[in-house]
């Protein structure tokens, strides 16, 4: 048996947890394989007899990999090609008892809205820790910091968390849902920028998937952007239902759908919103048909 036999059997032992930590951190399988990819690639040059743990270098080393491509997308407007998002039900916003059967598909979309709004070494520090039960020690040399200064992150990490709303809403909540939506829909139609801001959180998060990749913006600002230059284009929309909950579907001139977006409220604002603008991905989405014309 050559001396990497023992570091490749411990490391595809490890490969599953190593996975899961990765993905949960980056939000996307392709970076996550990346990245359990890269630290094999440094075990390989190892000797087993010069670690003592196994499990807790590939999990320091996997952590750092983690937060060096978290800082190198915040350097280059979060562009990551190939992201992965929990898959969307579109379906007409209607209460019915379909509802019931995709509602609990918003749980993973809201957690990685949530997610992706936290600083690097905050999503990090929750997700090793009360995810992975990765000691805050550990995690402290991961990020060259204190155990007191990894639980403060953790800590500022989780009561963001723990905002995010519950899947399992009543009728009030649906309803303000939609109110808020709908009133993002007629704002946007008219240009009326002021009621934009009245009804998106300063610190809205946006994520759009496109054919290169993901962009994600943080601040209003953002999105006004993006609507300023939407005006004009010939775009019909309407609410629907997106994992159980109000979103929107906008078709171009032809009737085919050019972007579908679902929607975090909380507190009477949007505080989340995940687009979908890419065509591949919307041609195997099954889609409600466009609006009749008039």
């Amino acid at each position: 048996m050559t001396p990497e036999a023992p570091l490749a059997e411990t490391f595809e032992e490890q490969r599953p947890r190593l996975l899961a930590v990765a993905h949960r951190v980056l939000g996307s399988r392709a970076d996550a394989e990346d990245a359990v990819q890269e630290a094999w690639l440094r075990l390989s040059r190892q000797h087993a007899d010069s670690i003592d743990n196994i499990a807790g270098w590939l999990t320091t080393v996997v952590g750092r990999i983690c937060i060096d491509t978290l800082r190198s997308r915040s350097s280059r407007a979060e562009v990551t090609p190939g992201a992965d998002i929990p898959e969307l039900v579109v379906t007409e916003d209607v209460d019915s008892p379909e509802d019931a059967a995709v509602i609990a598909d918003s749980v993973g979309l809201a957690m990685l809205v949530v997610l992706g709004s936290l600083r690097p070494d905050e999503r990090l520090a929750f997700v090793l820790h009360d995810m992975f039960a990765v000691p805050f020690a550990e995690i402290g040399q991961i990020l060259d910091k204190s155990s007191d200064a990894v639980k403060m992150l953790a800590s500022r990490a989780r009561r963001k968390v723990q905002d995010v709303p519950p899947p399992t809403a009543g009728r009030r909540r649906k309803q303000e849902q939609r109110e808020v939506v709908d009133a993002f829909l007629a704002a946007a139609r008219d240009g009326d920028f002021d009621a934009l801001l009245r009804v998106l959180d300063p610190d809205v998060t946006w994520q759009r998937f496109t054919a290169t990749g993901v962009t994600v913006g943080t601040g209003s600002d953002a999105v006004l952007a993006a609507v300023r230059r939407g005006q004009g284009r010939p775009v019909v929309a309407r609410r629907v239902s997106v994992n159980g909950e109000p979103g929107i579907l906008a078709w171009g001139p032809t009737g085919r759908p050019v972007s579908v977006m679902a929607c975090t409220v909380d507190g009477g604002r949007l505080v989340g919103i995940v687009s979908i603008l890419d065509p591949r991905r919307l041609a195997r989405m099954s889609l409600p048909a466009p609006p009749a014309a008039d």
